[in-house]
């Protein structure tokens, strides 16, 4: 992992210098040892740009937010391709449809040579639905996201969470060999303050507050009143609002649309434009192997603790963990650090929630690379064994290797042969 993004913090007068590192650019690398064409996809001001920027210095950067550059590629995107038909990297390539036809006939004119280009492209729909239905099997993606626990603070003792759910061979206590990457306090300073990049470069509550205020307006202003012209920015804006206090529950639209004073087709493609613009993730529920009625509707969360704060206007900790939503920000946040791990090791995995009519839930269904792994999500420290019936449930009834609990603990437990309790301090 060579990208390394230099954060000052200010403490005691001075400066401190960390060195934060992507932990998907050794899958960057990767693919381009094997792919002609990678895409880094993912919402605004998540390092896309960055980490493109750790390319070799012969790499050639051109940037459509940039009218010269836009105006260099688009005036004829096959002239372009053929003048620089290798180590090219084009950012915020969704503003211009018309590349994607053209990169692919690059492609094509040299479908044997990998690592020839490199997009990026954030808050669009349109780039995902581009690259799946013009540039098939010919390039890999990368969903990137704000930083993650892990990245903040990196760990070399052994291997990691991620690693170990990897393993097919490993059991539950395997995963006792975890190393805490930092303390309590650390743990709750990350949930606080969420991933992304600029915050963390420059600390302080009011800097903060400013910049996640800015970032809100820009979504919504510039990115999708650019994707979507005839979209009513001040009931989106409102939907946002709504989305902060729906965060960790089961959505039915019919409520949201009542609640918003639209119709149900419009809260669903206010949703669909969250959840593919990167700021919502939708999590469908587990229904296979079904031996009981199950709740059908989706369950969802704002993917970034920090933003989910700001829209609660939860300024600091104490605020924070007095709020009756504090439960389920802790869950998204858990489940989003999961999540990016995996994505970002290239582990295919699909993500669920599981509920039964009954009220039996499971926070988190992992189905894929890592197997079946179901994952409770617990704020405290210690934990109830007879609250985990429908987790010990799911794991017989089904045959799982284990089924994971992640607490607020100060080491992981085994808590029978077939559950361990892994303190997010260690994932």
């Amino acid at each position: 992992m060579n990208q390394c993004l230099k954060i000052l913090q200010n403490e005691t007068n001075g400066f401190i210098m960390q060195v934060m590192k992507r932990a998907c650019k050794p899958l960057l690398d990767e693919y381009l040892s094997a792919f002609p064409c990678v895409a880094i996809i993912g919402p605004r001001q998540c390092g896309k740009t960055t980490l493109a920027g750790s390319l070799p210095a012969d790499w050639r950067r051109f940037d459509l937010e940039r009218a010269s550059d836009r105006d260099l590629v688009a005036r004829d995107p096959d002239l372009f391709f053929r003048l620089h038909p290798r180590q090219v990297v084009i950012d915020e390539a969704q503003l211009l449809p018309d590349l994607f036809a053209a990169l692919r006939v690059a492609v094509d004119a040299d479908r044997s040579s990998a690592g020839r280009f490199v997009i990026t492209g954030s808050s669009s729909p349109s780039l995902v639905r581009h690259v799946s239905e013009t540039l098939a099997g010919r390039i890999a993606t990368i969903e990137l996201a704000a930083f993650s626990w892990s990245e903040v603070h990196p760990s070399a003792d052994g291997p990691g969470f991620a690693e170990l759910l990897a393993d097919r061979s490993a059991t539950a206590a395997r995963f006792l060999t975890l190393r805490p990457r930092g303390d309590i306090r650390q743990v709750h300073d990350y949930w606080l303050r969420g991933g992304y990049p600029e915050p963390w470069l420059k600390p302080g509550d009011r800097f903060r507050a400013m910049w996640m205020s800015q970032y809100v307006k820009t979504y919504v202003e510039r990115d999708v009143g650019r994707l979507f012209p005839g979209l009513d920015q001040d009931r989106f804006r409102l939907f946002l609002q709504h989305l902060a206090g729906l965060s960790g529950t089961i959505i039915n639209n019919a409520d949201v649309a009542r609640g918003l004073g639209v119709s149900p087709p419009t809260a669903r493609d206010y949703f669909e434009i969250a959840h593919g613009t990167f700021l919502w993730r939708r999590l469908p529920p587990y229904v296979k192997q079904a031996t009981k009625r199950l709740v059908k509707h989706s369950k969802g969360h704002l993917r970034d603790s920090g933003l989910l704060h700001r829209l609660l206007h939860l300024a600091d900790l104490d605020s924070l963990l007095g709020h009756p939503q504090a439960g389920r920000s802790w869950e998204s946040m858990v489940s989003e650090e999961i999540l990016r791990q995996l994505e970002w090791r290239g582990l295919d995995c699909g993500a669920f929630f599981y509920r039964t009519s009954a009220g039996a839930e499971i926070d988190l269904v992992l189905e894929g690379d890592v197997g079946l792994v179901p994952i409770e999500i617990k704020y405290t420290h210690t934990i109830d064994r007879r609250r985990l019936a429908a987790l010990r449930e799911f794991v017989a009834e089904r045959g799982c290797r284990y089924g994971l609990v992640i607490t607020n603990d100060s080491e992981p437990r085994l808590l029978d042969e077939a559950i361990v309790a892994i303190p997010f301090s260690h994932l």
